[in-house]
C-alpha cells in the first residue's frame, strides 16, 4: 500500500471508524465561462446561457449521488456583462447555482486585485490557488486559499487550486501577488491534506490541458483534475455544431502514487456542463468512473428566476453599446476588398492594438489576418458597438516565438492567393514592412521584410502577436504549428477598445507597411 493512502487508513483503524469504505460522488463542473450570461450561437443553434445552466445544475445536484459543483476558473472577461459588472453579475448566479469551490483564473486579475476582491467577498464558496501568495496584497489577503476541505455526503474532500504560472505576463495581479513554484505548491497542499487524514483530493485547475497532464503524472495524491484555461473540449459527441474533441473524458493518467488521476474539462462559455461520477475504493483511490459533458442546448428549459435576473442585468448593456470609446478624424477603411489585398487603415489600427496589448509579454510585432477585419469605422466618434462590429469573433490574443524564416513563410502564405481575395492576407504592426512582387510565382513573392528599418534575420527568433485563430493554424498558417505559444485570453474587441481609449483622437493613414510590386492593372 502506498504511503499517501496509509495514514488515513491507519487513523480510521485506530479510531475504530467505519468510514473506510467505497465512496461515490458526482462532480458537476464548468470553466472559462467568461461572462457569457446569454447563450452563444454555433452554426444554426445556440448553446449555454446561465438560465439553462441553472436548470441542469439544479437538476443533477438534486438527483446525482453526492454532488460537488466546481469551476476551473476564468469567470471574468469576455462580454459586455463583464465590462459593466466586472464579475459581480456572475457571482450572483454561481451562488444561486450552488458552486462549492472555484479555481482563480488569470482573467480574474484583469482589473487588478480590486475587482477580484469584490467578487471574492460576495462568493459563498472558496476561491483557490495554491501557487500564488497574496499575503502581502491587502485587498486579497485571506480571500484566496491554497486549498479547502469540503463535506460531501459526510465525507471530507480536499480541493486544491492552481492558476497558470504565466499570470504576471497575461493579466494584472499587481506587485504584491507573488507566484510560487507550481509543482512544489501542489505537493505541499496534497501533503497537508493527507496529514489531516483526507485521502480524496480534487484539483480545480486553471493550468490548461497539457500542463494538467504533467501535474497528474508528477504530483502524488491528486485523484481528479477539473481543468480550465485551455478551453478544451473532451468527450464523445454526436453533434455537428461541435469541433473535434481533443481527448477522452476523462483523460486518465497514471499518478506517481500508483493510482489513476482523472482529467476533465468543460470547453468554454458554458456550452457544455461537465458531469462525472467517481467511485473511490476503501483506501481512497479512484476505482471506477462514468460520465460525459452535457451540451447546454436550446431544448433545455431556462430557469425562471435566472431568466428574470438576466433580463434585469441586461438593461445597462444597451447603454454601453452606445458609449463613445474613441474618435477618428479620418475614418478607418475596413472594406473587404481592401483588407484582403493591401494595406488598410483599419487593419493597421488592429495590428498596432494587438502589439500594444502583447508588449508586456515581449511582443516585437503583430499580424492581423485580413479575414479578421470585419468592418471599417466612419469619421467621428467611435462607439463600443462599432468596435464590436469590427471585431465580432471573440478571438483572443496569442504570442508566438517565431524565427525570421517562419515569419517570411507566413507572409508568403498570406500573398499566395492574392488575386482570390482570401482572408489569409496579413497586415503588420507599426515598424514592420514587407514587399511582394506579383510577377513572381506563389511561394517566392516576398522580396523584403524589415523590422524597425532592419532586415529580418531568418535564424533569429521574434515574439509575434496575433489572434488565436491564426496562431492555431487557421487560414492555413501551418508554419505556426509547434511554435512556443503564450495564450493571453484577452479578447479582440477589448484589445481594440483599450487602444481606442488610449489613443482617443486617431488620424490613421496608410504608411507603406505593405508594398506591392508589379500589380496587374485593374480590369
Amino acid at each position: 500500500m502506498n504511503t499517501r493512502r496509509l495514514l488515513p487508513l491507519v487513523s480510521a483503524l485506530l479510531l475504530g471508524s467505519a468510514g473506510a469504505a467505497p465512496f461515490t460522488m458526482t462532480v458537476l463542473h464548468t470553466d472559462d465561462l467568461h461572462g457569457h450570461l446569454d447563450p452563444v450561437k454555433i452554426g444554426e443553434n445556440t448553446y449555454g446561457g446561465y438560465a439553462r445552466q441553472t436548470t441542469l445544475i439544479k437538476q443533477y445536484a438534486a438527483s446525482d449521488v453526492n454532488p460537488l459543483v466546481l469551476s476551473g476558473g476564468d469567470t471574468f472577461q469576455g462580454t459586455l456583462f463583464y465590462n459593466v459588472y466586472q464579475g459581480l453579475a456572475d457571482v450572483l448566479f454561481m451562488n444561486y447555482q450552488g458552486y462549492q469551490a472555484m479555481a482563480v483564473g488569470n482573467h480574474e486579475f484583469d482589473n487588478g486585485p480590486e475587482a477580484l476582491a469584490r467578487f471574492a467577498q460576495k462568493a459563498q464558496f472558496p476561491l483557490l490557488a495554491s501557487n500564488i501568495d497574496v499575503s502581502t496584497e491587502p485587498l486579497l489577503k485571506d480571500l484566496i486559499k491554497p486549498y479547502a476541505v469540503l463535506n460531501v455526503g459526510g465525507e471530507k474532500i480536499g480541493v486544491i487550486g492552481a492558476v497558470t504560472p504565466d499570470l504576471p505576463l497575461i493579466s494584472s495581479p499587481g506587485p504584491n501577488v507573488k507566484m510560487l513554484e507550481l509543482m512544489a505548491s501542489l505537493k505541499n497542499s496534497a501533503d497537508a491534506l493527507s496529514a489531516q487524514g483526507i485521502n480524496k483530493v480534487v484539483l480545480v485547475s486553471h493550468l490548461g490541458y497539457s500542463v494538467e497532464q504533467q501535474v497528474a503524472a508528477a504530483v502524488p495524491g491528486i485523484d481528479l483534475i477539473v481543468g480550465g484555461h485551455s478551453h478544451t473540449l473532451l468527450g464523445t459527441f454526436d453533434n455537428k455544431d461541435f469541433p473535434k474533441s481533443e481527448g477522452p473524458y476523462p483523460t486518465v493518467v497514471q499518478n506517481p502514487d500508483g493510482n489513476k488521476t482523472l482529467l476533465v474539462a468543460a470547453w468554454e462559455w458554458g456550452k457544455v456542463l461537465g458531469r462525472i461520477k467517481v467511485t473511490f475504493n476503501d483506501a481512497g483511490a479512484v476505482d471506477s468512473w462514468e460520465g460525459n459533458p452535457i451540451p447546454v442546448s436550446k431544448d433545455i428549459a431556462e430557469d425562471d428566476t435566472s431568466r428574470r435576473m438576466i433580463a434585469t442585468l441586461s438593461v445597462p448593456i444597451a447603454n454601453l453599446r452606445q458609449q463613445v470609446v474613441g474618435n477618428t478624424g479620418t475614418g478607418l477603411n475596413g472594406n473587404r476588398e481592401v483588407v484582403r489585398k493591401r494595406e488598410s487603415t483599419m487593419a493597421n489600427v488592429l495590428a498596432d492594438a494587438a502589439l500594444a496589448a502583447a508588449q508586456p509579454a515581449g511582443a516585437q510585432l503583430a499580424f492581423v489576418n485580413g479575414g479578421g477585419v470585419r468592418a471599417g469605422i466612419d469619421q467621428g466618434p467611435i462607439t463600443f458597438e462599432e468596435a464590436i462590429t469590427v471585431q465580432p469573433f471573440g478571438n483572443s490574443l496569442s504570442v508566438l516565438d517565431l524565427t525570421g524564416a517562419q515569419i517570411r513563410a507566413a507572409l508568403e502564405h498570406g500573398v499566395a492567393t492574392w488575386s482570390e481575395n482570401k482572408g489569409q492576407f496579413l497586415h503588420v504592426s507599426k515598424g514592420v514592412s514587407y514587399t511582394f512582387d506579383l510577377s513572381k510565382p506563389a511561394g517566392s513573392r516576398v522580396t523584403a521584410v524589415t523590422l524597425n528599418g532592419q532586415p529580418l534575420v531568418d535564424s533569429q527568433t521574434y515574439k509575434v502577436a496575433m489572434n488565436n485563430f491564426t496562431a492555431g493554424g487557421g487560414d492555413g498558417f501551418t508554419m505556426f504549428q509547434g511554435a512556443k505559444r503564450l495564450d493571453t485570453g484577452t479578447l479582440d474587441v477589448d484589445i481594440l477598445v483599450n487602444y481606442l481609449k488610449a489613443n482617443p483622437t486617431l488620424s490613421a493613414q496608410n504608411e507603406g507597411r505593405i508594398v506591392i510590386v508589379n500589380e496587374p492593372a485593374a480590369k
